[in-house]
């Protein structure tokens, strides 16, 4: 993962984990459940743009250096992870 990539996710995910802590206090608190809902869809939403990043850095460095290669086997496997995680993410 490229470095710049790298610290993106670190402080989304930063943030995130600050909003999971939230939302936990405001079940701890009774709050409203549509507010507590609402808060666990922009979590989702926000996991989403991080998993986003992650699979562009993968095309761009590890697809794209198993194309370079030349190498049929690990096109297959890069092809069929990147299938096989976008299937899994569309559930």
């Amino acid at each position: 993962m490229h470095k710049d990539i790298k610290e993106s996710c670190q402080k989304r995910l930063g943030r995130i984990e600050g909003q999971v802590r939230g939302i936990s206090k405001m079940v701890e608190e009774g709050r409203y459940c549509i507010d507590i809902v609402t808060q666990i869809s922009a979590v989702r939403a926000a996991l989403r743009r991080v998993e986003e990043e992650v699979l562009k850095d993968h095309v761009a460095h590890c697809v794209e250096h198993a194309i370079a290669s030349g190498d049929k086997a690990d096109q297959r496997q890069k092809i069929a992870e990147l299938m096989d995680v976008i299937q899994r993410s569309g559930r």
